[in-house]
Parts: C-alpha cells; sequence; structure tokens
C-alpha cells in the first residue's frame, strides 16, 4: 500500500480535475437515499490530502479523516479552515475510532490499494465494525474495464504548475490481468528555485476486483448490499462502466 511519499504536495495540483464538490453532492444524495436522517459523524477513510474531509466539514458533518500516509495527512491539515476535522494516521484494515459513526466514505479508488489477500474483508469488516446499525459505506472501485483498457500497460504524462513552476509526471502501467494486480511507476520531475528539476520516483500498487468478489466480501462482513453506480446520476453500470461506486447497510443485530 503506498504512501505516497513522493508525491504527496503535488498529489492535489495532478489531480487538479477532480470535482470534488460534485462528488460531496453525490456523496449526500446517497445519505439521502439509503438513511433515515443525515449522519452528524462521518468517516473518510484512506482520506489522502483531505479534500473530501474539507468538503463534508464544510457543509456541516463532523469529520473523521483515516489514512496511513503521514505527507498525505501533513497537507490534510495544512489545508484546515474554519473547521479542523480529526485526522487520524491509521491503516485502513485496521483502524481504530472512538466509537462508532454514521456514514463511511472511501474514494477515488482507495479499495483498490488493497492488494494482498484477506486485505478486502480485514477493510470491510473493520468499516462494519464502526458504524452504527443500519450505517452507510460508500467506496468507489476501478473496474476491470479500467485496468485492461485504460491502464494495461500504457503510459501517460500529467503536467502542471505549483506556485509557479512546472511539475511533470510520467506514470507507466503494468497490468496483470492473471494476478489482477496492476504496478504504477511513476516519475516526477519538479522545477527548482533555480529552474533546475528535481527528481523523484515512486511505485504504486492496485488490485482490480470484480463486482462479485467485492459483493461477497460485504456480504461475509456483514453488509447488505444496496446498490451500485456507475456515476453521480446513480446512473447503471455497463461494460464499459471505468468506476462504481457502490452503496452497502451495515447490518447490526
Amino acid at each position: 500500500m503506498s504512501q505516497y511519499d513522493a508525491i504527496a504536495h503535488v498529489y492535489d495540483r495532478l489531480n487538479a480535475e477532480l470535482d470534488y464538490g460534485a462528488w460531496a453532492d453525490f456523496v449526500e444524495a446517497n445519505f439521502a437515499r439509503h438513511l433515515p436522517a443525515r449522519p452528524s459523524l462521518v468517516l473518510d477513510l484512506a482520506c489522502g490530502t483531505g479534500s473530501m474531509t474539507h468538503e463534508l466539514a464544510a457543509r456541516g458533518y463532523d469529520m473523521i479523516g483515516v489514512d496511513r500516509s503521514p505527507e498525505m495527512l501533513s497537507e490534510a491539515y495544512a489545508r484546515a479552515g474554519e473547521t479542523m476535522p480529526l485526522f487520524l494516521c491509521q491503516d485502513m484494515r485496521s483502524f481504530e475510532l472512538y466509537g462508532t459513526v454514521g456514514a463511511v466514505v472511501c474514494c477515488l479508488d482507495s479499495i483498490n490499494y488493497l492488494t494482498a489477500d484477506g486485505d478486502l474483508e480485514r477493510c470491510f469488516s473493520t468499516v462494519h465494525n464502526y458504524l452504527d446499525p443500519d450505517g452507510l459505506f460508500l467506496f468507489d472501485v476501478n473496474t476491470p474495464y479500467k485496468f485492461a483498457h485504460t491502464y494495461g500497460d500504457n503510459a501517460y504524462i500529467l503536467e502542471d504548475e505549483l506556485d509557479g513552476r512546472s511539475i511533470f509526471c510520467g506514470w507507466q502501467n503494468a497490468f496483470d490481468p492473471s494476478s489482477g494486480l496492476c504496478d504504477f511507476y511513476l516519475t516526477l520531475f519538479e522545477e527548482d528555485d533555480d529552474g533546475r528539476f528535481i527528481r523523484a520516483e515512486e511505485t504504486q500498487h492496485e488490485r482490480c476486483y470484480t463486482h462479485d468478489a467485492l459483493l461477497a466480501a460485504l456480504e461475509k462482513t456483514g453488509f447488505a448490499h444496496l446498490d451500485t453506480y456507475a456515476d453521480y446520476q446513480f446512473g447503471a453500470p455497463t461494460d464499459t462502466t471505468e468506476r462504481w461506486y457502490i452503496a452497502a447497510r451495515a447490518i447490526k443485530h
């Protein structure tokens, strides 16, 4: 599981196309659709730099953000405004909270970073433990179609600026369909004050999960699958959908 050591400080610039306002609208629409009342306490699992955490906190939710990377959490702390969520540096497979929460959200294919055998069920079981009875678990994953066709063995170049200095990120993929594992080899070039470029390298890994595997893990850990969506408009997935948004309810007796 990557800790984003090399790219934490430029992560948000490299993902500048993400509309967290629209994503948070979708999260709140799921709350309205699947919960009897607005949750007061929400966990943002694998929160990264806290973009969703802060967005939901600004909308009046009491937020907890959990992430394994100190570097990413440092960025999340630096972005704090009038509201300061509780940030905890913990593993998404075995985190500990002070009590239960009404909803857990896990964004931007963080579930795909659970690559070892048993990781998925350990994570889901921990989420179930800290959800209120009938609490909502909302997460997204990259689909098998995306791993095979968008990732594959393709390479990409991302280019942007940070504080007036250029940043380039070379991104080489290596997807193994037999294991379901995809390696991402990232090379970052960041312009220094004197015009030179500083190079940093990082390797990340994701696992491709089938829809059946995800639903089986949810059922085994005490969840009822509510629905799977293809977009923020609650569209039905197709064979070419690249991201599944999955909603599940914690069943507790």
